[in-house]
């Protein structure tokens, strides 16, 4: 069409050019957008018009912005394009008129358009598994190609069917993966020009989340503040957020709840049974979200939450307790009273109780979900006491103290028989169980005690035992008592009989096992011990066909049977025979035994014989006295003795102990609670070791400290406990001024004599008196040096004997001071001088009067003691680290006489006349004086003591 019209304008060019020409300079023109650029018009002739048309045909106005027509005379007109556009480009014409007259001519405008990226994102985000759309919008003049890279290489979809170039130049890919992300080039090029442009578009690729909960069950305890921790992980790109929520509610950080940086740790604090359910964990990014629910289970620990006291008399139908208790799982319930267990079994279900019964049916048991009863029938007063009831369950239990109190009429125990003898205070005890307390009255023959005429009988009470102190006079005094308790519930009484103990029977010596010094002597305790504790066993025995016999005397033990005496003479025939003795006195004697003991074999080359080993668990139970006494010494003195020990589930021996030839005994301190102990005796001269005495033993159980039961009887307070032993500290001051008054003439007492009686101060005494130095040194404030002491106190210091325990026949009153003359001979046949250590040594004595003699009392002859009999000096080997041990040494003769030594020191006239003062002020002071003569019988079942 365009062709045709420049044909037809040629023409009429042709035909008008005789008369106008036009020409447009420059004939052609290229343009690039943005650019201006103008054309001129040149007429040839006359014209009057000059017009600029379109390529569409239309008359360019002066108004239009961009494509401007300026006259510039009359021959001329300029086209003036302005910032260029794609949409100028074609074919211009100018036009010339004049009349009827008319020429033209064109112009070709070409715009060239350089590559432009009109819409390149970068970076395109797409979520994985989608068909990705990367878009890349392109435009240019002439239209330019379109290339893709990725990777540095060209993209050619007929190689990979998820690639696809669409026809605006986007590059589609189906279903994207991750592997897909990176960066992708867009290249465009111009053929034509030879342009060539490109863009790099970063490809990323989302990946949805995936989430997973590290437990999908979390357990919990409720009420013990402790924290439940609910956890998920998520994984995506970009990285998820993640949220919690509790029943749709989200969840943030607080008092209650914690979460951590990442959101995939929720803490609970302080957890309780209404957080129990399913949290929601959801993990969210730019790819979407996912969610996962985490269950809480959150458990009770069983828990007591109704327990009552009850109160109930004896004889009573029956009496219920009742336990109730919460918990998840639903707990068990069971209860125990002391030592016996009541349970109601597994539980089946919440609808069918269980039951327990006792044997004998007097207590059941029912439980019924989570509650629990105790049906006590036929109410006795032993049913008293705390009831333990236990609530458990997986979790974990609680327990609790019910206490049952059962009013009921007394109850008399105890022993109903008391033995005793005349002048012996004994104690009937009457021990009374009542609820509430019962008050307690004695009587004898229709009597209450004590009556007006009775003074040898007095009533000690407690909150549970009542005593009645009798000191029989005469056999009249023996015989039934009464006693009689009662309370609001009842009465109730007992007779109790206070019978003439007697003194032991016999023991009967079974044999006699010798060794060359000593000999062993098993025997049977006596077939009656007369009614109250034995105290001791005597043993007499002498050398056959001699006169004199040897005592020694022995406490007594529970289940004694053998005694060792030593002392003997080797190769020598002894006679012996035992006797026992209790709180009234000595019984008969068992029939006279004979034995040999063996001879000493003499070598210089032998060794000693083995020790013979006992054993005695001292009081703290944990510690042991090994005794061991002297055999056959091989013919060359005892060096020492090595002592091993060891408990026997260990294969260690302990520290070796080395002990001096002198000592008769050790101490083991510090051994461990309730274990078998084995220990082992050398003894060494100089030839070498004996074989070992060996003897096993186990220690005592460790004690344990046992709570008081409630309910009990009441104890002293405190504040009555300091009152009584300031009482008692006040008294003994007391004691010891009056004793200081009679015996030493000073003291408060004797002050106040001086002072307001007016009596003579001790300064008035004669110089006879005031010179003799018998029982007092210069320094008036120290102690008299003499020692006071019976034969038997003798006997126990050489046996290391202590006094028995006290028994029924122990007075709950002090004994009745002495009379003046009992007193006064009591002092005359127990004043003894005894050989000091210094002496024996042949130390210098310091310059000390002649002993005082208070009486005209026989001489005794002396005691004979064996040779060798010299005490040894040589230290005992420093105890181990483990124990304490105590080595004792002693002279190796235990033989003690009958007879006592007297010292003769040689009496001057001066010390006559002292006597007689002594005399004097010895009858002046029987008030303060307490002696038993030698030979009493023992009181309480212990030793006299003067």
């Amino acid at each position: 069409m365009l062709q045709i019209r420049n044909i037809l304008l040629g023409l009429l060019y042709i035909n008008c050019a005789a008369a106008i020409q036009v020409q447009i300079t420059p004939p052609q023109g290229q343009i690039s957008v943005g650019d201006s650029k103008f054309f001129l018009c040149e007429v040839v002739g006359d014209a009057k018009d000059i017009d600029w048309y379109t390529p569409s045909g239309e008359k360019i106005l002066p108004n239009n912005p961009n494509i401007h027509v300026n006259r510039n005379d009359e021959t001329s007109s300029a086209l003036i394009i302005y910032h260029a556009d794609v949409d100028d480009a074609g074919i211009y014409m100018c036009v010339a008129r004049n009349g009827d007259k008319e020429a033209q001519a064109t112009v070709q405008v070409k715009i060239f358009q350089k590559i432009t990226f009109k819409n390149v994102p970068s970076p395109q985000e797409f979520n994985e598994g989608d068909d990705a759309d990367i878009v890349c919008d392109v435009i240019g003049s002439p239209p330019p190609f379109i290339l893709w890279k990725h990777k540095g290489a060209i993209i050619k979809a007929e190689k990979d069917v998820r690639f696809r170039h669409m026809e605006n130049g986007h590059l589609q890919i189906r279903g994207i993966k991750k592997a897909d992300e990176g960066t992708y080039i867009c290249e465009a090029r111009v053929m034509q020009t030879g342009e060539l442009s490109f863009k790099m578009i970063e490809v990323v690729i989302n990946v949805l989340p995936t989430i997973r909960a590290r437990q999908s069950e979390v357990n919990a305890t409720a009420d013990i503040s402790s924290p439940a921790l609910l956890a998920c992980d998520a994984d995506g790109f970009p990285e998820p957020i993640i949220t919690w929520t509790y029943n749709n509610v989200v969840l943030q950080s607080g008092d209650k709840y914690s979460l951590n940086e990442d959101g995939s740790e929720l803490l609970i604090r302080d957890v309780v049974k209404v957080d129990e359910g399913d949290y929601t964990c959801i993990a969210r990014n730019k790819a979407g979200e996912k969610s996962l629910e985490v269950s809480l289970n959150v458990f009770v620990q069983a828990k007591i939450t109704y327990l009552s006291n009850q109160t109930a008399s004896e004889f009573d139908d029956e009496v219920t307790l009742t336990c109730e208790a919460s918990g998840d799982p639903t707990p068990s319930i069971s209860w125990s009273f002391e030592n016996r267990m009541f349970t109601e079994g597994e539980q089946d279900s919440w609808t069918r109780p269980d039951k327990y019964e006792s044997h004998d049916r007097n207590i059941v048991v029912r439980s019924h979900a989570r509650v629990s009863s105790l049906l006590l029938k036929n109410v006795q007063f032993t049913y008293a006491g705390q009831y333990l009831c236990t609530a458990s369950n997986s979790i974990g239990q609680d327990n609790q103290h019910v206490y049952l109190e059962v009013r009921y009429a007394p109850k008399i125990l105890g022993s109903v028989t008391t033995y005793t003898w005349e002048g012996n205070p004994a104690n009937i005890s009457c021990v009374v169980e009542a609820h509430p307390g019962a008050s307690v009255t004695w009587f004898r023959d229709g009597l209450q005690l004590p009556t007006t005429n009775t003074t040898n009988m007095k009533i000690y009470n407690t909150p549970s035992v009542s005593y009645l102190e009798v000191s029989p006079e005469s056999q009249s005094d023996f015989g039934s008592y009464n006693c009689t308790a009662n309370n609001v519930m009842g009465t109730e009484y007992k007779e109790f009989l206070l019978i003439q103990a007697e003194v032991p029977s016999s023991p009967e010596i079974q044999q006699v096992e010798p060794f060359s010094s000593s000999a062993v002597v098993e025997f049977d305790e006596p077939d009656s011990f007369g009614g109250v504790p034995l105290i001791k066993y005597r043993l007499v025995w002498r050398k056959q066909w001699h006169q004199d016999w040897t005592t020694m005397e022995y406490s007594a033990t529970e289940d004694m049977t053998r005694i060792t005496i030593a002392g003997l003479k080797p190769e020598t025939t002894y006679e012996i025979k035992m006797s026992a003795i209790n709180g009234k006195g000595e019984g008969e004697s068992s029939p006279t035994s004979t034995f040999k003991t063996k001879p000493v074999r003499f070598s210089f080359t032998r060794e000693p014989s083995a020790p013979k080993l006992e054993a005695m668990i001292q009081n703290q139970g944990n510690s042991l006295k090994v005794n061991w006494i002297k055999q056959d010494d091989g013919g060359s003195p005892i060096k020492h003795y090595l002592v091993r020990y060891k408990a026997k589930h260990v294969s260690d021996w302990k520290p070796e102990i080395r002990v001096p030839h002198g000592s008769e005994y050790v101490v083991l301190s510090g051994l461990d609670w309730n274990t078998e102990y084995e220990v082992r005796v050398v003894a060494e001269n100089q030839q070498g070791k004996s074989e070992p005495g060996v003897i096993a033993f186990r220690t005592a159980t460790e004690p344990t400290t046992m709570p008081g039961a409630s309910g009990g009887g009441s104890g002293l307070s405190t504040g009555a406990i300091v009152g009584i032993l300031m009482v008692v500290f006040f008294l003994l001051l007391v004691g010891v001024d009056v004793t200081c008054f009679f015996l030493n003439k000073c003291g408060l007492l004797m002050c106040i004599a001086v002072n307001f009686c007016g009596k003579a101060g001790p300064g008035t005494k004669g110089k006879d008196i005031e010179e003799g130095k018998a029982a007092f040194t210069k320094d008036e404030s120290k102690e008299p040096i003499v020692e006071v002491r019976t034969e038997e106190d003798q006997t126990k210091t050489q046996e290391g004997v202590g006094a028995p325990e006290p028994n029924e026949t122990t007075p709950l009153t002090e004994p009745e001071p002495a009379a003046a003359t009992d007193a006064t001979n009591a002092i005359t046949n127990s004043v003894v001088a005894h050989n000091s250590p210094a002496a024996e040594s042949g130390e210098s004595q310091p310059d000390v009067g002649p002993l005082v003699d208070l009486s005209d009392a026989p001489t005794a002859p002396p005691l004979a003691s064996e040779p060798g009999s010299a005490p040894s000096e040589a230290p005992a080997s420093p105890p181990s680290q483990d124990s304490q041990v105590d080595a004792h040494h002693h002279p190796p003769s235990t033989e003690s006489s009958t007879t006592i030594p007297a010292q003769n020191d040689g009496k001057t006239k001066e010390d006559v006349n002292m006597k007689e003062d002594v005399k004097t002020e010895a009858n002046n002071a029987t008030a303060e004086v307490k002696t038993v003569p030698n030979e009493a019988p023992q009181i309480n079942g212990n030793e006299s003591k003067a």
